[in-house]
């Protein structure tokens, strides 16, 4: 080998032992521990919309009215509110709630009284959030929003199921229960599965404002981690890379969404088990 080779092998080498050093380093490690609260919060805010949804839509169809109006308030009031706004109010709010109920048993009148201006009336009322109750209140607040158009979506398909089907199974001697459970809800989710596909990526696309809630997520590192970069002994270590970091998450969330896509797939084809074939 000569001595041009031996350079270009060096070379190389360095390049890569750089490049690993870099992307190991304790930063883009954090990094990489935080794409668990995208995770975690797409996980459980889809279960938890998917809950709010089903109650939503079993209160539009209600014959109390009552629960008909809760059930429509609901929908049309979320449905509403910008994402961000809501998202934002939830936290905030529940955060304050808890505080102000606890300030009542833990803070004296006259403490209250000389601390109006500020909030909470004590320090014995602060209630300092870490970044897991953070991500709790997260999750909550992305079931609320998108079980919003989850209830609209649910409440249609079961509207679009046959009446046919429903009288049949009555005339079979079904209770209205055995009706709801076995047929109508059995049937529903092949008509709501396309409208809850679109919730799903509109809600996983909804999980990069997490930083929003003081947490430190993906969005947020990219942002830290691409900034320009300097060090008192090295000066510029690199400039404004950022750009290269949301590249890595918009591969990110279009292999989540192409994974998601195939999920939906596969629980379209099961939902239309023992259904008859169209056309």
């Amino acid at each position: 080998m000569d001595a041009d080779a031996f350079w270009l092998f060096d070379l190389v080498g360095e390049d890569i032992a750089f490049w690993l050093g870099y992307l190991t380093n304790g930063k883009h490690l954090n990094w990489y521990a935080s794409f668990r609260f995208t995770i975690m919060a797409a996980v459980f805010g889809g279960c938890l919309a998917l809950v709010f949804g089903l109650l939503g839509a079993m209160a539009k169809a209600s014959r109390f009215t009552a629960l008909r109006a809760i059930g429509t308030i609901y929908v049309s009031m979320v449905r509403g509110v910008p994402d961000v706004l809501f998202f934002l109010f939830f936290p905030l709010a529940f955060e304050q709630g808890v505080e102000w109920v606890w300030a009542m048993q833990v803070c004296t009148p006259d403490t209250i009284a000389a601390t109006q201006a500020n909030w909470p009336p004590c320090g014995e009322a602060n209630w300092l959030l870490s970044t897991n109750e953070y991500l709790v209140l997260a999750c909550v607040s992305l079931g609320i929003i998108f079980g919003a158009f989850t209830a609209n979506v649910i409440h249609g398909a079961m509207r679009a199921v046959p009446q046919g089907q429903l009288e049949a199974a009555r005339a079979y001697g079904m209770s209205d229960f055995q009706v709801l459970t076995r047929i109508h809800i059995r049937q529903m989710w092949v008509y709501a599965l396309p409208g809850l596909s679109n919730v799903w990526l509109l809600l996983i696309k909804a999980t990069s404002l997490l930083s929003l809630l003081q947490i430190a997520d993906i969005v947020w590192w990219a942002g830290q981690l691409g900034s320009p970069n300097f060090l008192p002994q090295a000066g510029l270590v690199h400039g404004d890379w950022r750009w290269a970091y949301f590249i890595a998450l918009f591969v990110f969330y279009i292999l989540i969404t192409l994974l998601s896509e195939k999920g939906f797939s596969r629980l379209t084809t099961w939902a239309r088990r023992g259904m008859p074939v169209e056309g």
